[in-house]
């Protein structure tokens, strides 16, 4: 240890769960590893995708000399924040008719999450939030260090690998009043399980009644079922009866701007005086976190989502890249089946996005990375979108392997 430095006590950290499994995945020279643990869509070949009606967005925006490289409002880009409300909630949503909706552009679903996060913890009476068990890794550290209490509620039944509706309910029903509740507006990550639409309606009767505040999280409309409509149902449901919540919105995974880093934070309010005053509280949250947000961005989406043959161009590539997931999940499906691999995996057709819960155990994930080079997260979730027909069968083999031979 150098004991000249000023920082010579500083411990190492440890990787990050998720990221780490990319790290891990690197440095490895065998030609047969497989990366199944990164949240990022990946071509039947294994490439990064750019979708053609982003390339072409692009190309206009760099092609149009007008366009100056000054700084956005503190809100964000105007049309993004506009055109982000109506996908999330809606073209026709009275909500948006009546002005009760603040929106502000934020740096993808984590700043989103952040920002609303901060705002409820300086300005909401009950600095409560329940999160699903699972949920995705960085959720508890997001709204943890913002000042919120962080507590769990019942999500995943690991014997049925479905949702444990039950226990949800009654942690629901437990809470204190007006306590936070953070909803996976579709495509639930890491488990890929959702409630069904009369679950949704049960979920909403429940916290209405008791007063709880739902917070959305919604990083992959359009890319669980392929319809932009279908994955906003549980969000409108819950704005259609007149009530309040918020939306972190990502446009990572349906228009594939990892990078780009960009995301919307909404909030749905009674009236649109207490919407107004909400979005002067949010600047107050915003500049001296990052003073204003990125404009290339929210530019592309902005620019696809107000032409109506672009928007069309957009649905179209989306829906190829959910089907594509959709196929994939029938694939393993039929290969494990074909191989006799003990066990019910019916979970990897029944669930949707992204990721699936294999059920797989942590030794079981780590026999696989040892003796098959699959890497994954060690709670045994696979992204889906990272396998291909070709790697199908490999990742058989590993998992059947791992059941047989580990237990």
């Amino acid at each position: 240890m150098d004991s000249s430095s000023v920082f010579a006590n500083i411990v190492r950290a440890p990787e990050d769960p998720i990221l780490g499994v990319t790290v891990a995945y690197n440095k490895d020279s065998s030609p047969h590893k497989l990366n199944l643990g990164v949240g990022a869509y990946r071509t039947e070949e294994g490439k990064p995708l750019v979708l053609n009606v982003v390339r072409r967005a692009e190309q206009m925006l760099v092609n149009d000399s007008s366009r100056v490289k000054e700084y956005l409002p503190i809100v964000g880009l105007a049309d993004f924040n506009k055109l982000s409300a109506k996908l999330i909630f809606g073209a026709d949503s009275p909500a948006i008719q009546e002005n009760r909706v603040t929106t502000v552009q934020c740096l993808s679903g984590t700043g989103s999450l952040r920002v609303g996060a901060e705002f409820l913890a300086r300005h909401y009476h009950q600095l409560v939030i329940y999160i699903p068990n699972p949920t995705w890794g960085n959720h508890t550290k997001i709204f943890g260090l913002a000042g919120l209490s962080v507590k769990a509620y019942r999500y995943y039944d690991p014997a049925t690998r479905g949702l444990d509706f039950q226990g949800l309910l009654e942690d629901l029903g437990a809470a204190p009043s007006g306590s936070i509740v953070l909803l996976h507006a579709c495509a639930h990550n890491p488990t890929g399980v959702d409630p069904t639409i009369e679950q949704w309606e049960q979920i909403r009767q429940l916290m209405r009644s008791k007063g709880l505040l739902p917070f959305f999280d919604s990083a992959y409309q359009g890319f669980a079922s392929g319809s932009l409509d279908a994955d906003a149902g549980s969000v409108r449901m819950f704005v259609a009866d007149g009530g309040e919540c918020l939306a972190a919105q990502s446009y990572a995974k349906n228009m594939g701007l990892y990078g780009e880093r960009v995301g919307a934070l909404s909030i749905v309010c009674r009236t649109a005086d207490v919407a107004s005053r909400v979005e002067s509280q949010l600047k107050l949250v915003i500049r001296p976190m990052y003073s204003n947000p990125p404009i290339h961005g929210a530019s592309i989406v902005a620019t696809i989502l107000k032409d109506r043959d672009m928007y069309n161009e957009w649905t179209v590539e989306l829906k190829a890249m959910a089907d594509r997931i959709i196929s994939m999940r029938q694939q393993l499906f039929d290969a494990l089946s074909a191989r006799g691999t003990p066990g019910d995996w019916s979970h990897i057709i029944k669930q949707i996005g992204m990721f699936t819960f294999t059920g797989l155990n942590t030794e079981q994930v780590a026999f696989m990375t040892k003796e098959y080079h699959i890497y994954m997260t060690s709670d045994g979730r696979i992204s889906m979108a990272g396998l291909s027909s070709r790697t199908v069968p490999r990742l058989t083999d590993a998992i059947h392997a791992a059941v047989t031979r580990v237990g």
